[in-house]
C-alpha cells in the first residue's frame, strides 16, 4: 500500500511508503524514524540515498520487507546539479577538495558535445567513499580510516542524460540509469571529459521504476497521519 495522499491517519503495519527524503538525513535515518512512528520493527528500503541527496526513497514496512527484490527497479531517474572546477574526496560537496581546475573556458557547447559519450552500457568505478565492499569491508569505512581503496569497476547502464541548464560553475542534468549507478561518479567523469574536474553539488531522485517522487510524502506528513507521535 502507498500511504501517500491519505486523508485519514495511517493505521497500517505493512506495505509501501513513498518518502521524499530530506537533505542531511541518511536512508537508515529515514527507516529508523518510520520504524518509531509506526511502532513496527521490520522496516527497510529498496535503494540507498546519500545524506546529501533528496527525493524518492521506497520504504517497506512489515511483511513487505520480504518482497524487497520486487521493488528494486532497474531504471532510476535523478536530477543532478554538478559543480565544475574541482574534484573532491567523495565526489560530492561534502568531501575535501583534492584538486582545483580552471573551468572558465567551458561553455554549453562543450557540455552538449560530451554528454552523449556517457550513454549506454559501461564499466563505472564507484567513488572511494561508497558502500561497495572489498574483502567484506565497505570502502567508505576504510576511507574514513585514511585507507583509500579503489573499488573495482561495476557494470552500469545510462539510458538517458539530458542537458538542463548551465550557469558556471553549476551544470544541471537529468539522468536515467540502471540500479547500481553512482551519479557522483558520473559527475566526476563528466569533469574528467571536460578537463576541468567536477563533483556533485545537489542530487535528487525523482523516479524509481514506476514510482515517482510526485506521489511521495515527507516524514512530517507520516508523523501527522500516524497514531504514534
Amino acid at each position: 500500500m502507498n500511504f501517500a495522499g491519505l486523508a485519514s491517519d495511517i493505521d497500517c503495519r505493512e506495505g509501501i511508503i513513498l518518502i521524499d527524503k530530506p537533505l542531511g538525513l541518511s536512508s537508515f535515518g529515514v527507516v529508523a524514524r518510520v520504524r518509531r512512528l509506526l511502532g513496527v520493527k521490520k522496516v527497510g528500503h529498496t535503494g540507498t540515498l546519500d545524506p546529501l541527496a533528496t527525493g524518492l526513497l521506497i520504504v517497506l514496512v512489515g511483511k513487505a520487507t520480504k518482497r524487497c527484490t520486487e521493488f528494486i527497479a532497474d531504471g532510476k531517474v535523478y536530477r543532478a546539479c554538478i559543480c565544475l572546477g574541482s574534484n573532491t574526496s567523495g565526489d560530492d560537496r561534502e568531501g575535501n577538495v583534492t584538486k582545483r581546475w580552471h573551468y572558465e573556458h567551458i561553455d554549453e557547447t562543450h557540455i552538449r558535445e560530451i554528454l552523449p559519450l556517457f550513454l549506454g552500457a559501461q564499466l563505472q568505478t564507484p567513488p572511494i567513499f561508497s558502500a561497495k565492499k572489498i574483502n567484506g569491508i565497505p570502502c567508505h569505512r576504510k576511507a574514513r580510516a585514511g585507507i583509500c581503496l579503489c573499488p573495482p569497476p561495476q557494470k552500469i547502464n545510462i539510458y538517458r542524460i539530458d542537458f538542463c541548464r548551465y550557469q558556471a560553475p553549476l551544470l544541471e542534468v537529468e539522468i536515467e540509469c540502471s540500479k547500481g549507478t553512482y551519479v557522483r561518479a558520473v559527475a566526476r567523469d563528466i569533469g574528467t571529459k571536460l578537463g576541468c574536474g567536477a563533483h556533485i553539488h545537489n542530487l535528487r531522485r525523482t523516479q524509481s521504476g514506476n514510482f515517482s517522487v510526485q506521489n511521495a510524502i515527507s516524514l512530517v506528513e507520516v508523523a501527522k497521519h500516524t497514531h504514534i507521535q
